[in-house]
């Protein structure tokens, strides 16, 4: 298993480096120039020269690479072009706000689709399975500002159940701070509920035919015994990789949820990048979205082993 590890280790180093080759890349075909934007408008061609100087933008893209590597390797990922502040203090900054929203969201999507999932595998062809597959059909249609637009308006203004908007750390206050998560994380989490209960069911339709499980209740145990402990662990090692995969797109797909309800998490950060066109930051953002897709996606490998005892790794994946 551990051989196993390394083996995913390296070549996740090897992912990141070429991520972090075509980002650099391209976050340098973006139009707009940062030194002209910073020189402000009136500035004439010297002023933004000096600028362009100042920042590295006039070296070759090979040097200006190099150079952020070595940086990189240590955590500095330079300052930003906007402010001035270094850049890992920015994301020290919204990382956590984006991670706390993305967990919360991944935590009700798991609950709501597993459950979803299972109810409508055990209840085929009865209304049991109707409700959840119209629900799951409601979650993978409706766009996620719109059903955030509605949360905040009947949620939020209507009935006062949740505030519209603002962030109180977890840390901080445990109790205010998830108050002021809930909403947007079920916002969030609804149409990743979906495509975890539809993961969930065409799994368990099919492990509920197999005849492990026809076995388990010809010996007489009961139906919940072969749901849960047959049926549904077998089922786990798809709707393992389902809910590794959604985790990572929460982390990078949370700019909408983010921008609608006022959060100040990676979201409203990259937006900000890209409308300034602020490199180091853009180049930041990317990075650390794909290491954490790196060690989600690590993480969910190395539970199959716990998961399914029949899953062996040995140096690398059989």
């Amino acid at each position: 298993m551990w051989q196993y590890a390394f083996h995913r280790l390296w070549q996740s180093a090897v992912t990141l480096v070429l991520v972090s080759m075509i980002v650099f890349a391209g976050v340098r075909a973006l139009p707009g120039d940062p030194a002209t934007t910073m020189a402000g408008p009136g500035a004439d061609q010297a002023a933004v020269d000096a600028v362009r100087a100042d920042l590295g933008l006039d070296r070759s893209v090979p040097v200006q690479y190099l150079e952020f590597a070595e940086h990189a390797v240590t955590g500095d990922f330079g300052r930003s072009i906007r402010t001035g502040t270094p850049v890992r203090h920015m994301i020290a900054t919204t990382l956590p706000v984006t991670v706390q929203l993305a967990v919360y969201a991944m935590l009700i999507a798991v609950l709501v689709g597993v459950i979803g999932g299972v109810l409508a595998a055990v209840y085929r062809g009865r209304w049991p399975e109707w409700v959840v597959n119209g629900f799951s059909l409601v979650g993978l249609s409706v766009p996620t500002f719109w059903l955030g637009i509605l949360g905040v308006l009947y949620l939020s203004v209507g009935m006062g159940l949740f505030p519209a908007s603002g962030y109180v750390s977890l840390v901080e206050n445990p109790v205010r701070g998830l108050w002021y998560l809930t909403l947007p994380a079920l916002v969030l989490g609804v149409t990743h509920a979906a495509v975890v209960q539809r993961q969930t069911r065409s799994s368990m339709v099919e492990t509920l035919s197999a005849d492990f499980v026809r076995t388990a209740r010809a010996k007489g145990l009961g139906p919940r015994a072969v749901i849960i402990r047959y049926a549904l662990r077998n089922s786990l090692i798809v709707v393992t990789t389902v809910i590794g995969l959604q985790l990572g797109l929460l982390i990078a797909g949370a700019v909408v949820t983010e921008r609608v309800f006022g959060l100040p998490g990676m979201g409203k950060l990259t937006v900000d990048s890209v409308f300034t066109r602020d490199y180091p930051v853009i180049q930041a953002v990317v990075l650390v979205v794909s290491a954490s897709y790196i060690v989600i996606n690590l993480l969910v490998d190395v539970l199959y082993t716990l998961i399914d005892p029949r899953v062996r790794v040995s140096g690398r994946a059989q």
